[in-house]
């Protein structure tokens, strides 16, 4: 499945050189394209790139935008993006990938490659352009020549994002102050999960519905020296998550499944899902509609009957980022998406008031903040400024090629544990078992 020596690495050990060689000058003495190819796993880009790039007339009358889909499932984006990528130096112009998105997990893979062109040396911009963008979010596209390979529309900072009227069952208020006092630390949220259990109420959908919580809070990396590494972060998360399969907290749910949404919908009994602002609006939100064709408003499903708290402690989660792949003939357009969907202030405001999402960019999401915008999903509420000290915050000190792989297999071995089907040494041993194998080169 995701072998670290992927195609696109292997192809780069062998000397694939000659792609990157035309990365620079070569790009840019290039006619404009007539065709702008973008590699997404789903319209998430897409609706942002139609509603705040396009319909902003700022795609050129004689050029197409093609929008290359494939869903990650069974890793089948990456596997198509490598492949597009390996065949990019002699595709016809027309196909070659121009833009291509990467998430956070398996970033790293791309960064050190040479299909990515330098944002600032390549593509044009500049400090100035990048100064309002979250270090964070640079961090994780800089290579180890210190040259920022993507740039992102989004910073991840999550919280809780509970359901109203659960609250006020089970604590007397959906007041998210008050709520977030009964929230704080894991030991008052184990608490209100018991009294939720009492009530009839689940405090969480699943298995790994807080796993990005503590997973985000590690201080040592998943493969040290080529060792495999268990953080004591994601020992505590498989203790707590036994102990909540067990006494009923959740309701044995995995992620991303119709189960675990289900419990989102208007007769769900979850009392809350631990996600960023992207989960809030493209995840969670649809998922509470009882007629998605509808108005989203309150009285479709459990639309509206939503708060945000930031919970019992800070994490991020995920983010999309923008590569510009070695051997595109539209540097000057992807310039001006880079420029306009990332670094532009009155672009980012729109988009945050509009699709719900946090921006990269600080400038503005303070003055979001200070607004009177309310987000209608919420209730109402302006959630922007519990976001904005968790952002500064964020950083990926302790990211590697791995954590993609470590997260879906530890999901997945412990899954079995949590469910009685196997001892907890025996889901161990299977956990170490399948990440060596997809990993072939580290030890435990």
């Amino acid at each position: 499945m995701k072998k670290l020596v992927s195609v696109v690495a292997a192809a780069a050990m062998v000397g694939i050189a000659a792609l990157s060689m035309t990365s620079c000058g070569a790009a840019k003495s290039k006619a404009q394209g007539k065709v702008l190819n973008i590699c997404v796993w789903n319209e998430e880009f897409q609706s942002r790139f139609n509603d705040y790039f396009a319909k902003a007339g700022l795609v050129p009358e004689d050029v197409k935008v093609n929008w290359i889909i494939t869903p990650n499932q069974g890793n089948a984006y990456q596997n198509k993006l490598d492949e597009l990528l390996l065949g990019q130096e002699n595709a016809p112009a027309d196909e070659k990938v121009d833009l291509f998105l990467v998430e956070a997990d398996y970033a790293l893979k791309y960064v050190d490659s040479p299909f990515v062109l330098d944002v600032k040396k390549d593509i044009g911009l500049t400090d100035a352009d990048l100064a309002n963008q979250y270090k964070y979010t640079k961090d994780v596209m800089t290579d180890s020549k210190g040259r920022l390979r993507g740039v992102t529309w989004q910073a991840c900072p999550g919280g809780f994002v509970y359901r109203r009227s659960i609250a006020k069952a089970v604590l007397g208020t959906d007041d998210p102050a008050e709520v977030q006092k009964s929230l704080g630390d894991w030991d008052r949220f184990d608490s209100v999960a018991a009294q939720a259990k009492a009530k009839g109420y689940f405090m969480l959908s699943g298995f790994d519905d807080d796993y990005r919580v503590f997973s985000d809070n590690v201080t040592t990396p998943c493969v040290k020296d080529g060792k495999i590494n268990v953080d004591a972060q994601i020992r505590r998360w498989v203790m707590q998550t036994k102990e909540y399969t067990e006494k009923g907290y959740n309701n044995k749910a995995n992620l991303w499944s119709n189960e675990s949404f289900k419990g989102a919908s208007k007769n769900g009994k979850v009392f809350g899902y631990f996600g960023p602002a992207w989960f809030i609006d493209f995840c969670l939100a649809p998922a509470t509609l009882d007629d998605p064709n509808a108005e989203h408003k309150i009285g479709n499903g459990s639309y509206g009957d939503w708060a945000f708290c930031m919970g019992p402690q800070g994490f991020s989660w995920g983010g999309t980022w923008i590569c510009a792949a070695a051997g595109s003939d539209n540097v000057d357009l992807i310039k001006k998406i880079m420029y306009t969907m990332t670094c532009d202030k009155e672009t980012m405001v729109k988009i945050a008031k509009e699709a719900s999402d946090f921006v990269n960019n600080e400038p503005a999401m303070r003055e979001v903040a200070a607004s009177d915008y309310q987000n209608p999903f919420l209730g109402g509420q302006n959630h922007i400024a519990l976001f904005l000290d968790s952002a500064k915050s964020i950083s990926k000190a302790t990211m590697t090629p791995y954590d993609q792989g470590f997260a879906e297999k530890i999901q997945g071995a412990m899954a079995d544990y949590y469910n009685g089907d196997v001892d907890e040494a025996t889901a161990w041993d299977n956990f170490y078992k399948s990440l060596k194998e997809l990993y072939p080169n580290l030890q435990k």
